[in-house]
């Protein structure tokens, strides 16, 4: 490399600059408070884990996005997190076995992606989330929702925040009701994520189905609203197997609860919305900011997490790239009330410093030889040290 060109980052690899950085460690401190007050305990899985290990379960579709090295010390195969939800879920299955029925746990750090997951996303995000674990209810999926809401809430996301939820159950049962193949389940998927309704007809006219099966199916792209659109699925769905009937029941629990406790957030029902369907087991949900294509907060539930390592156990929970919300807000840090001192060898003025400091204010020794462009300023006057206004 050039020596010019030495101070270039990798492409998709990016750093945060002092004011960013500072809105980082904030935003992180307040959010570890208030999900510990909700009862969520904060663990801190590692960097790196045994790659046999790290793509277990959900995290299986991560093989390509997943950097690899060898062990000098075990020889065997190690990853880079792509993603810290399997890693709490270790926790959880192993670690943390039996303590309680129900886990509530957070966590927080640095993931690494071998590549963006779409057009100028960083490929070294800071994932925060939270996961339940050992409860099935719409209860639960109702908590994790508002305390995602709460979470970008604290971030200042929530005035102009939608969420989009759907359910995999209903495609799933009625996939199989309807008896598609794989590759018929993946073509049809495929069609119902872009919402190409000729495409799904024609699609739906080839695997030659009974008007029942065909009907339900070519209802989905369209079934996208408010909660009005469960009362048509209902009636849409009245000749479905009853585990569509169950996933339908659980988002009109979820809608029910929705308008009572998040009141403020406008909810879109859509049952096309298949995020995760590769390994999420029920409903599936998305928060988008006014103005924006990708969504800001993301989650579902994912059933029997944790058998891969001997501890099968129903979950639900949600992350955020927490750089993103950072980088993408409007705030500015105010360093205009630094207050700058004169280096000096002063027990008092070093007294009168860490009391400050201790008070909460930033105090900035103007090292010898240099110029201060603070706005106040810690000067000795009558035997005191006090703070001034400059030119005061």
């Amino acid at each position: 490399m050039n020596i010019k060109d030495r101070w270039l980052l990798p492409e998709g690899i990016d750093e945060l600059m002092p004011d960013e950085a500072t809105q980082l460690e904030t935003l992180r401190r307040k959010l570890v408070d208030m999900m510990q007050s909700w009862g969520y305990q904060l663990v801190v899985p590692p960097l790196v884990e045994y790659l046999d290990s790290l793509l277990t379960g959900t995290a299986k579709t991560l093989d390509l996005q997943t950097f690899k090295l060898i062990d000098q010390m075990s020889g065997r195969l190690l990853g880079i997190r792509a993603d810290m939800t399997p890693q709490v879920a270790r926790i959880a299955a192993h670690k943390l076995k039996g303590q309680r029925d129900v886990t509530r746990l957070s966590y927080i750090g640095s993931v690494l992606h071998t590549l963006p997951e779409g057009q100028g996303a960083s490929r070294n995000p800071i994932q925060l989330g939270a996961e339940i674990y050992g409860h099935t209810g719409p209860e639960s999926d109702m908590e994790i929702l508002q305390l995602m809401v709460a979470v970008l809430n604290v971030t200042g996301a929530v005035p102009s925040l939608s969420l989009d939820i759907g359910h995999v159950g209903i495609y799933r049962g009625l996939a199989k009701f309807s008896g598609l193949s794989t590759t018929q389940e993946q073509e049809l998927f495929s069609a119902l994520q872009r919402k190409a309704l000729p495409e799904i007809e024609a699609l739906l006219a080839d695997y030659q189905l009974g008007p029942d099966s065909k009907q339900m199916l070519l209802a989905l792209a369209e079934l996208n609203g408010n909660d009005e659109v469960l009362d048509q699925a209902q009636q849409l769905f009245a000749t479905a197997p009853n585990d569509v009937k169950d996933a339908l029941e659980n988002l009109q629990a979820v809608a029910a609860m929705a308008k009572q406790r998040l009141p403020e957030v406008t909810i879109n029902f859509d049952l096309a919305e298949l995020r995760g369907y590769d390994y999420h087991t029920g409903i599936v949900f998305a928060a988008y900011q006014a103005g924006m294509s990708q969504a800001v907060a993301m989650g579902g539930r994912y059933d029997d997490i944790g058998a891969d390592f001997g501890h099968a156990q129903p979950a639900t929970g949600f992350s955020l790239d927490l750089k993103t919300l950072v980088t993408q807000s409007s705030a500015v840090t105010d360093d205009s009330k630094a207050i700058s001192v004169v280096w000096a060898d002063d027990q008092q003025q070093q007294l009168a410093v860490e009391h400050l400091r201790s008070q909460g204010e930033v105090v900035i020794y103007q090292l010898p030889d240099t110029e201060s462009s603070e706005s106040r300023t810690l000067i000795l006057k009558d035997g005191h040290w006090l703070v001034t206004e400059a030119g005061i």
